[in-house]
C-alpha cells in the first residue's frame, strides 16, 4: 500500500487541511517538529506582512491518538489568522454585504486561465485556492511523511543555491548532514556566509525597484535504501515522480536531478558514477554526479533535487493586463505579497521529497505497523548486504 496526500483550503479562507492515508500504526509523531516545520516555512528575508499576522501551528484532529498514528487517515488543520479579516468576503456561505469581484488577472499567475477553464466571474475565486498559502497545508503533511522515514534512518535538508542573479559558489566536497546544522540561522537558508549577504542585498535593492525575485532551492536526502522506485514502469520511476512533485509547488517551473545539466555537456567517461567494491565497505561509488538515482532507482548515496522558481507574479508595481468585465486594458491585481519566497520554498521541497519517498518505503516494505516496515527494510538490506 502507497501513501496519499490531499490539501484543501483557500489562502484566505477560514484555514488548511491535509490528509495523509496510508500511514502504518504505531509511529510516533511529535507535535513540536511539525509546527517547527511550519515556522521554517515562514522562514526567509523578502516575506510580506500575511507572514507577520500568521503563526502557524498545526492542530491534528483524526488519526492519531496518544501521539502514535492509528493505521487510519491522519488529518492536520491550520487555522488562517487572517481569516478574521476576510470573513465577509471570504465565508462559505452567503453574506449580507456586498462583495465586490476581482477582475484584473496577473500575468504568470493561475487567474486568467482559471476563470475560463471554471467558468468564473470573479478571479479570486481561482486565486485564493492557487496561492502558494496552500504549502502550509502540504509542510504539515510532509513532516508526517519525515516521521516515518526517520524510523528508518533517513533524513531531509534544504537550503538556497541562487536569488536573482546571486549564486552560492560551488563546493568542491560533498554536503553531509552535518553541514545543515545551522541553516536556517541563514536569513535566505544558503550555506555560504558571503552569498547570503549579497542575497540580502540583492532582495533589498529589487524590493525597492518594486520587483520580485526566483532562484535555486537544493533538497539533499541522507540514508536511503537502495532500490526504492523501479526501472520497470515510467509511472514508478523516481525520477519523474520527483520532477511533478517539485513543480507542483507554486512559481517552480524546472528541477534538476544531480549534476543533470552539466553532465548534459560532457563525455560519457565524465558523466556516470563508476563501480567499486571492498569487503569493509561493499559496493560504493567516489561521485554522485546522478543524484542518488539510477534508472528511476534510489543508489544509496544522497538524493539530491533542485527547484528552480520563476518570481512570483504579484507585484507591487504591477504589470498590463486587460480588465475581464469590460476588457479594457488595466494594471493587473495589486495584492499583499512577498518579494521573494525561495528560502520558503525550499522547506516545502522538502516536504514534497519526503512524501514521494514515503510512498516508495510504503509501496516497497508495506507493513501494517511501523516496526513491521522497520523489520522489513532491515530484512532486505541485509540480503542486499547494504552497509550503511
Amino acid at each position: 500500500m502507497g501513501l496519499s496526500l490531499t490539501t484543501a483550503g483557500e489562502s484566505h479562507g477560514p484555514g488548511l487541511t491535509c490528509i495523509v492515508e496510508g500511514l502504518p500504526a504505531g509511529l510516533e509523531l511529535d507535535q513540536a517538529r511539525i509546527d517547527s516545520d511550519l515556522a521554517r516555512r515562514q522562514l526567509g528575508h523578502g516575506r510580506g506582512g500575511r507572514m507577520k499576522i500568521e503563526s502557524d501551528s498545526a492542530q491534528v484532529t483524526a488519526g492519531v491518538r496518544h501521539g502514535r498514528t492509528l493505521g487510519s487517515p491522519v488529518a492536520l488543520q491550520v487555522q488562517n489568522r487572517d481569516y478574521a479579516n476576510w470573513e465577509q468576503r471570504m465565508n462559505p456561505w452567503p453574506v449580507q454585504e456586498q462583495i465586490e469581484e476581482v477582475h484584473l488577472p496577473r500575468p504568470g499567475h493561475a487567474d486568467l486561465v482559471g476563470v475560463h477553464k471554471y467558468g468564473l466571474t470573479d478571479v479570486r475565486n481561482v486565486l485564493e485556492r492557487a496561492s502558494a498559502r496552500e504549502t502550509a497545508a502540504r509542510v504539515a503533511g510532509g513532516a508526517v511523511c519525515k516521521a516515518l522515514l526517520r524510523a528508518v534512518g533517513v533524513e531531509i535538508r534544504s537550503h538556497v543555491t541562487q536569488i536573482a542573479g546571486v549564486r552560492a559558489p560551488a563546493r568542491a566536497l560533498a554536503l553531509a548532514l552535518e553541514d545543515f546544522d545551522d541553516v536556517d540561522g541563514s536569513p535566505v537558508r544558503c550555506l555560504d556566509g558571503a552569498a547570503t549577504e549579497a542575497m540580502v542585498a540583492e532582495i533589498d535593492a529589487l524590493r525597492k525597484a518594486n520587483e520580485s525575485l526566483g532562484g535555486v532551492f537544493e533538497v539533499q536526502v541522507f540514508g536511503l535504501t537502495p532500490g526504492l522506485g523501479s526501472h520497470v514502469s515510467w509511472l514508478e520511476r523516481l525520477d519523474g515522480r520527483l520532477a511533478m512533485a517539485l513543480c507542483s509547488i507554486q512559481a517552480v517551473k524546472g528541477v534538476t536531478i544531480g549534476e543533470a545539466f552539466d553532465i548534459a555537456g560532457r563525455p560519457g567517461s565524465e558523466a556516470h558514477d563508476e563501480i567499486f567494491y571492498s569487503n569493509e565497505r561493499g559496493y560504493y561509488r567516489e561521485t554522485n554526479r546522478s543524484g542518488g538515482l539510477e534508472g528511476g532507482m534510489t543508489t544509496g548515496q544522497p538524493l539530491i533535487v533542485c527547484g528552480a522558481m520563476k518570481p512570483l507574479p504579484t507585484l507591487t508595481q504591477p504589470l498590463r493586463s486587460v480588465d475581464i468585465e469590460t476588457l479594457a486594458p488595466a494594471q493587473a491585481l495589486r495584492e499583499r505579497t512577498d518579494s521573494c519566497t525561495v528560502p520558503a520554498a525550499g522547506v516545502v521541497a522538502e516536504a514534497m521529497v519526503a512524501f514521494v519517498l514515503a510512498d516508495a518505503y510504503r509501496q516497497k516494505f508495506g507493513g501494517d505497523h511501523i516496526d513491521d516496515m522497520v523489520g522489513a527494510v532491515r530484512a532486505y538490506e541485509q540480503r542486499i548486504q547494504w552497509r550503511r
